[in-house]
């Protein structure tokens, strides 16, 4: 990580979750042709595409989860019934912004703690390896087998929400995404083959996602989950996917187990997502292409995919994801796409949308215009890739509560059209000069357009069909001249105000000799801090043009080697944040910022962050949260109205081993205490809520 960092951000974090992207060469080598070159080269595009075959491949290896189709979850809220997108899945009530706070200071890299404001407690919800169907199955990590797995929270927990249950406010269902694992500290060193197989399994497992059924006893009050309640499931690497839109029965997906290209076992590295208005959960395939091992093809380089071995060793216990084995050369297709997962539905399978387009999704955010027609913004989290948003075809059945309305609602992302953005500066070039300086106009700002790629079926990029568009919807961006993002990862759009914010972490190349330079969108050379970008629409989700702004240069004001920039209001006033990664909101407006890299930056723990987004004091960050050493924040959830904060902990303790932790997250054992005979003390990624304690009520 030299060079990239300043502090102590994670090696091992960097090779598990993202596959050392940031020390290996940033895949996009384009230098994004004009429209009028676009033609010249279709030709060779066209040569390059053929070079993916068709093909089929890969025997399964697994089937669906046990568990069972729960009776109870057939039915939604009775007919008739009506609720709004605010109202009713989200648990608010028009929000009386109960969340007031005295900012904490920045926590040290190695302090091994969950620290909250004063007035306010934290305990989990649930851990890794919590049992979900049956009591019995209880967590041993000197024992753990894949079949437990199956049936136990899943590790390295992502994406969070919590869904209160409109028709019965003391009952909610968490939702959440499992990203990637550790074996190091999961499990101990073995040189036994077989050993190894087994725990290469159990990580398949402890990938993916789960729906855990919550109940509380009154408002406000902490949530706790039930074992064995029929809403809990699992889904994980050996699920089986439905593949939905025009990429459903290509050859591009097809495989010896799928020969119709439409059913597809398993999802991975699953990031960020969204909830939709009518109940369903979508979840990004993020950085997939650490799990395959390539042929060394144009189109796999492009997706990051090497002929290295992994790190996780996958393909040595099922063959398809090793593209040399023959069959195999398509099951990386099958996979970096938007997933929606019905948690009310748990006997429906899992649907991967392939009009959404191909590539490293870190969100999949919902909003829905005047006409009713359905946005989903979507970043792709990779050093000079793109951001993109879908509007579907057809319009939503407001009446989302109803379970009548769900189907029609649930076909909504399967057509539409997918694009990607444009941004133009209104700055002279001269003005932009690398260092975050604000230029003379006094913001950094401008326009931006969406460029169409694929509509209704309908490939809008020469050279392209819309299958290879879809598939391939890097290659297929770049032929259009998208602008290069410095790590696009959350987009969120206000549910106020419609404004929509992108928060890019980091881009440690930018202005390296032959990388993409500065420009007014992504205004700072080697930035180590990242920024985050307010997006207006000029009509609403279905306008292909928008004026945009830059809301955050992130970084320690108190850092004579940094430019900063908080729209204007006083950095010496607010509390330093750096790799701004997820994103959301409170009832009143106001923007939630979870980070993602601290300790390499600005030397501080991970936390979660409020910004004031009208007013006077817009642009002001205070810190409300920082989790343990080593650990990032994820997946915010803030539901003010009752006072309460959600947060998943990942990766505690990232650089330690089995047998030399450097975490206890978060079972501590008090200090002077003896374990007792048997436990293991290690950390476990976790859900986390905070809410006033008693003193603060």
């Amino acid at each position: 990580m030299f060079g990239h960092t300043r502090g102590k951000r994670s090696a091992v974090t960097c090779h598990l979750k993202c596959d050392d992207a940031c020390a290996k060469h940033a895949p996009n080598e384009t230098a994004n042709p004009t429209f009028h070159e676009i033609a010249n080269a279709a030709l060779s595009r066209r040569m390059l595409l053929r070079g993916a075959g068709a093909g089929a491949l890969t025997l399964v290896v697994g089937s669906q989860l046990v568990g069972g189709a729960p009776e109870a979850a057939a039915a939604v809220r009775p007919a008739g019934s009506r609720g709004g997108w605010d109202g009713a899945w989200r648990g608010g009530k028009g929000g009386s912004g109960n969340l007031r706070f005295a900012p904490i200071a920045p926590v040290d890299q190695l302090v091994d703690d969950f620290t909250v404001p004063e007035g306010y407690t934290w305990d989990t919800i649930i851990r890794w390896g919590d049992p979900l169907f049956d009591v019995a199955d209880v967590f041993d990590a000197a024992h753990q087998t894949p079949e437990l797995q199956a049936r136990q929270f899943g590790y390295n927990n992502d994406y969070l929400d919590i869904i209160v249950i409109p028709w019965a406010t003391d009952e909610a269902l968490l939702v959440s995404n499992h990203e990637y694992t550790n074996h190091n500290i999961m499990f101990p060193e073995t040189a036994d083959a077989a050993m190894l197989a087994c725990y290469r399994k159990v990580e398949m497992e402890a990938h993916g996602l789960s729906v855990v059924h919550l109940t509380r006893e009154r408002d406000g009050a902490p949530w706790s989950y039930t074992v064995g309640n029929p809403y809990n499931r699992r889904h994980t690497v050996t699920t089986e996917f439905t593949l939905s839109g025009p990429v459903a029965g290509s050859d591009l997906v097809k495989t010896v187990a799928d020969p119709s290209g439409r059913t597809v076992f398993g999802t991975l590295n699953n990031c960020a997502g969204g909830t939709t208005p009518w109940g369903t959960v979508l979840s990004g395939e993020e950085n997939f292409n650490g799990y395959f091992v390539g042929r060394g093809t144009d189109q796999e380089a492009r997706y990051g995919i090497s002929t290295a071995a992994t790190s996780y060793g996958f393909e040595t216990i099922d063959p398809r994801f090793d593209a040399n084995n023959a069959g195999y050369e398509q099951e990386a297709h099958r996979f970096g796409w938007i997933v929606e997962v019905d948690p009310f539905e748990p006997q429906d399978a899992p649907v991967k949308h392939t009009a959404l387009g191909r590539f490293k999704h870190e969100a999949g955010s919902i909003q829905v215009g005047a006409s009713g027609h359905v946005g989903v913004y979507m970043g792709d989290d990779e050093r000079f890739d793109y951001l993109y948003k879908f509007v579907s075809k057809d319009t939503m059945d407001p009446d989302v509560l109803n379970p009548a309305s769900r189907p029609h609602n649930k076909q909504l992302l399967t057509d539409g059209t997918l694009y990607v953005a444009r941004f133009t500066g209104d700055s002279p070039a001269a003005e932009i000069d690398g260092t975050g300086t604000v230029p003379s106009d006094g913001a950094f700002d401008g326009t931006g357009e969406w460029i169409p790629l694929v509509r209704e079926g309908v490939s809008l990029v020469p050279g392209f069909t819309a299958e290879e568009a879809l598939v391939f919807t890097r290659l297929a961006a770049d032929a259009v001249g998208a602008t290069k993002m410095d790590r696009p990862e959350d987009v969120q759009p206000n549910p106020k105000t419609g404004k929509v914010y992108v928060a890019c972490t980091n881009n440690t190349n930018r202005g390296l000799e032959g990388r993409a330079p500065a420009d007014e969108v992504n205004p700072r050379t080697a930035n180590r801090d990242g920024h985050v970008i307010e997006i207006t629409e000029d009509a609403d989700v279905t306008g292909t043009t928008f004026s945009w702004n830059i809301l955050l240069l992130c970084g320690d004001p108190s850092d004579p080697d940094t430019t900063t920039y908080f729209s204007g209001f006083p950095a010496e006033k607010v509390s330093p944040i750096s790799c701004p990664d997820n994103l959301a909101f409170d009832s009143r407006g106001n923007l939630w910022i979870s980070t993602d890299g601290q300790p390499g930056t600005i030397g501080y723990n991970d936390g979660l962050f409020k910004v004031t987004l009208e007013g006077p004091e817009r642009g002001r960050v205070e810190q409300f949260l920082a989790v343990p050493r080593e650990a990032e924040t994820c997946g915010p959830v803030i539901h003010d109205e009752d006072g309460m904060v959600f947060v998943n902990v990942q990766h505690p303790g990232e650089d330690g081993t089995w047998t030399e932790q450097t975490s206890y997250f978060p079972d501590y054992v008090a200090e002077g205490a003896t374990p007792a005979p048997g436990d293991w003390r290690g950390p476990r990624p976790s859900v986390v809520q905070v809410y006033r304690s008693k003193r603060g009520r």
